[in-house]
């Protein structure tokens, strides 16, 4: 016999000692959980007391290694203590070495000594002495004992007769989601529950004594009936809507426990987002042939792989429009939780011309079964410009496109002006003049716009196309003030009425030109007011004028007072004077001083009704504080069902609802209750806002107030 031989027969002969000494308390221990918890609890023992006994006979077997066995056959002296050579490589031994390894394996195989430890009899007897002991007392255990199991009955009406009242020993909920989910089942001892709504439950509940019947019994009125099926009650229901619901029997169970709650967790719709193009109108480009569309449609459960486009084109104009509708089917790509759909549209093959549009939209759909639930994204819309576009945009390489002037205020040429004098050093005199020149402009604009409100009329307007009867020169004639009406606000002396010539200055003027503004009807300011803007607008003409010459710095002191006058303009108390007065009815002298009010109307403040609150709340808050007044559960409930929104947990409030009804005298159930009511009940209006502190100003007319005032004063 080998030397590795004789350390597999040790380890075996180990092995089996445990198991011998081990199993048999091992299927005791099981046998006693079953007896008293329940099967499922019994099972869940004996396979872990199995685990244990063989992960320890394995331990132990493993200890004995080659170390262990080379000690062992040194302690014999016909070994000469060489047991290790038999170990060693062959090549690693020098001659010596390899005859004395050859002297040892010859004697151990004539004479191979026993190194397999003895069995410990004494010790094995008394684990199945105790195996024995335990099992007997698991046999002989009471069946009326509180925590024993239930046995077949066939005749449940006998049992339940002669055993007494039923009490709930075992119970075992298996929650199973829908197939488009995902999800797996799972089950477990607890009857409380939370699940994906349209799961199955199946209920397993373990009675003793058996009843004649057993059943759910949901807060809303719903019943789960159980099926008897040996041993256990067995039901099953899918789940909907959430809820509370109790374990009923006949005859009906000494304590009826709590109640169970479901809670719904609800699949939401998917949603779709527009990846491409990133605005909801856009416009195409003149020679543009494709319109690209991409969409990311994501869900909890997972989308349908392929989704429906809608596309309508719009053709014509004015009430000449038509609109043809499509539908394609595109094919999704990526994980079912977050599908991408592209598309790339044809606008030549959807018949469209310059001028039409085109609306986009797309709908997906998610795995829910049966009712899947639908989708749609955001409506795109592209417009193909029309052919007057088209060949404005075929000249855009002619056309200078000039920037349209913008409005700036009074401080942002002050800015510009303290800028470009800073940097002053750094640029050359023609750079440095036009800058300031274009500053220049800016106020020139910006006093034009300003002098529209006193009826000023806008410099450089155009002027009248030119006739054949009128001077090429600039010199003065008698038609120079032809372009002035008579009525124009101007004085321009006698004139007299002539016929209409055709071609002459009057004529033309009369009818393309315009009649100066007048300054009293053109304006919505006070003297005041305009006054003060007329001082604004005559700075700006000083600071126009620096500017214009490339002296900003000596712009800037006007400048400070154009914008020093515009804030008077904009802080006055009154920009509109009415020109009608207003007509008020005459004051009856006869009755004035008198205090008489005969005849007035009652001018009191009308306050709005506050709207009447739901008082079911209000009075079952109220009832629940003392623990004598009767609480109307009943009319609570049906609040709760109208009003589901009222309060943050509805099944919160449905398990305080049936706690109290189970046990009316229990005063924590009321006080838990309240407690649930309160976010319902309607909040009392705060107190008014308290006035802002006084200012210093404010402080001073306080002060001054509070001053005794001198006789005489």
């Amino acid at each position: 016999m080998s030397a590795r031989a004789l350390l597999q027969a040790a380890r075996r002969r180990t092995l089996l000692v445990w198991l011998c000494a081990g199993l048999p308390l091992a299927l005791a221990a099981g046998l006693l959980a079953a007896r008293v918890l329940g099967f499922d609890v019994g099972y869940i023992v004996c396979t872990l007391a199995l685990l244990m006994v063989v992960g320890a006979a394995v331990w132990h077997a493993r200890r004995l290694h080659v170390r262990w066995l080379i000690t062992r056959l040194n302690e014999q002296p016909r070994f000469e203590d060489s047991a290790d050579l038999l170990f060693a490589a062959a090549s690693t031994l020098n001659p010596l070495q390899q005859r004395q390894r050859q002297h040892i394996e010859q004697r151990l195989q004539r004479d191979p000594p026993d190194l397999r430890p003895r069995w410990p009899w004494q010790r094995v007897l008394l684990c199945w002495l105790i195996a024995a002991l335990v099992v007997a007392a698991t046999l002989l255990w009471p069946r009326s004992a509180g925590n024993a199991a239930v046995a077949v009955d066939t005749n449940p009406v006998a049992s339940s007769a002669g055993s007494g009242v039923p009490a709930l020993r075992g119970s075992w909920l298996q929650v199973t989601p829908p197939a488009y989910s995902g999800q797996a089942a799972s089950s477990g001892d607890k009857l409380d529950a939370r699940a994906l709504q349209g799961s199955r439950l199946q209920w397993r509940l373990q009675f003793a004594p058996q009843p004649q019947q057993a059943w759910l019994q949901f807060h809303d009125g719903r019943r789960v009936a159980l099926q008897r099926d040996g041993d256990y009650w067995r039901g099953t229901e899918v789940l909907q809507r959430a809820g509370l619901y109790r374990i009923h029997t006949l005859p009906a169970m000494g304590d009826a426990g709590r109640a169970y709650r479901l809670d719904v967790i609800v699949d939401r719709p998917p949603q779709v987002k527009v990846i491409e193009p990133t605005q909801a109108l856009n416009q195409a480009a003149p020679r543009q042939r494709s319109w690209q569309l991409r969409f990311e449609a994501t869900d909890d459960f997972g989308v349908n792989s392929t989704a429906t486009l809608d596309i309508t084109t719009a053709k014509g104009s004015g009430e000449n429009i038509s609109f043809l509708q499509r539908q394609l089917s595109l094919s999704g790509s990526g994980p079912a939780t977050a599908r991408r759909f592209a598309y790339s549209a044809d606008l030549a093959a959807l018949g469209l011309e310059p001028g039409d549009e085109v609306v986009a939209r797309l709908s997906v759909r998610d795995n829910r079964s049966p009712q899947p639930q639908e989708a749609r994204s955001a409506s795109l819309i592209l417009r193909l410009p029309s052919e007057q576009q088209v060949q404005a945009s075929d000249l855009e390489g002619a056309i200078k496109k000039v920037m349209p002037a913008y409005f700036r205020s009074q401080r942002q040429i002050i800015i510009d002006a303290e800028a470009l004098l800073k940097q002053s050093g750094s640029l050359d005199a023609d750079t440095f003049t036009k800058r300031s020149d274009a500053i220049g402009v800016d106020q020139r604009i910006l006093r034009l716009r300003y002098g529209q409100f006193l009826g000023e009329e806008a410099e450089g307007g155009a002027k009248a196309p030119p006739t054949g009867d009128l001077p090429t020169s600039d010199a003065p004639t008698a038609d120079s003030h032809a372009d002035h009406a008579d009525d124009d606000g101007h004085d321009h002396g006698g004139s007299t009425a002539t016929a209409p010539v055709f071609g002459s200055a009057t004529d033309v003027l009369s009818e393309y030109g315009h009649t100066h503004d007048h300054a009293e009807a053109a304006t919505l300011l006070d003297p005041q007011t305009r006054a003060i803007l007329k001082f604004a607008l005559d700075q700006m003409w000083q600071s126009e004028g620096h500017l214009r010459q490339g002296h900003p710095d000596q712009a800037l002191p006007y400048a400070y007072k154009a914008l020093a006058f515009i804030k008077q303009v904009q802080q006055a108390e009154r920009i509109y004077l009415a020109r009608v007065g207003s007509d008020l009815p005459p004051i009856d002298m006869a009755r004035r001083m008198t205090g008489k009010r005969d005849g007035l109307g009652n001018r009191a403040v009308q306050l709005d009704a506050r709207p009447a609150a739901d008082a079911v709340a209000a009075n079952a808050w109220q009832a629940l504080a003392t623990g004598d007044t009767a609480v109307d559960l009943d009319a609570l409930s049906r609040w709760l069902d109208a009003h589901p929104n009222a309060v943050p947990d509805p099944l919160d409030v449905v398990a305080a609802i049936d706690t109290l009804r189970q046990q009316p005298e229990c005063q924590p159930c009321r006080q838990t209750l309240r407690a649930q009511l309160w976010p319902a009940l309607r909040r009392a209006d705060g107190p008014p806002a308290r006035r802002n502190s006084a200012d210093a100003s404010g402080r001073r007319y306080l002060e001054a107030l509070s001053v005794p005032q001198e006789p005489g004063r």
